[in-house]
């Protein structure tokens, strides 16, 4: 079992800069790939960036890529979502997800894969 927390989240303007962060409780979370999702009222869940255990390999979705930065501190169980020169797009409750693997370089961006959520931490961009 993993229990993920969120935060970070706020108001900001557009082309400002946030860092979200997600900690993580057990003494497994050095196995588990990371991910970061965002959901906005009436829409699915749509995948952010992923980020495998070893950090070796990181994705993105295309909308975002280029502005923000997946990152994660096993040593301090947390994984981070630096984001650049938001818009308004970009608003949406974003959340952190983890997948146990047995690879050390295994991610993905498939939402089905991940077995754990946080609540979400909601990030607004106003104009």
């Amino acid at each position: 079992q993993v229990l993920l927390v969120e935060s970070g989240g706020g108001l900001v303007q557009a082309g400002d800069s946030l860092t979200l962060s997600c900690v993580a409780s057990g003494r497994t979370f050095s196995s588990h790939a990371m991910g970061w999702f965002r959901q906005i009222p009436g829409n699915e869940r749509e995948f952010v960036a992923a980020i495998s255990v070893n950090a070796g390999t990181t994705d993105y979705a295309d909308s975002v890529k280029g502005r923000f930065t997946i990152s994660r501190d096993n040593a301090w169980n947390k994984v981070y979502l630096h984001m650049d020169n938001l818009t308004l797009d970009d608003t949406a409750v974003y959340y952190c997800a983890a997948k146990p693997v047995n690879s050390y370089s295994f991610y993905t961006a498939f939402r089905s894969s991940y077995e754990y959520w946080g609540q979400g931490t909601q990030v607004t961009v106003s104009s």
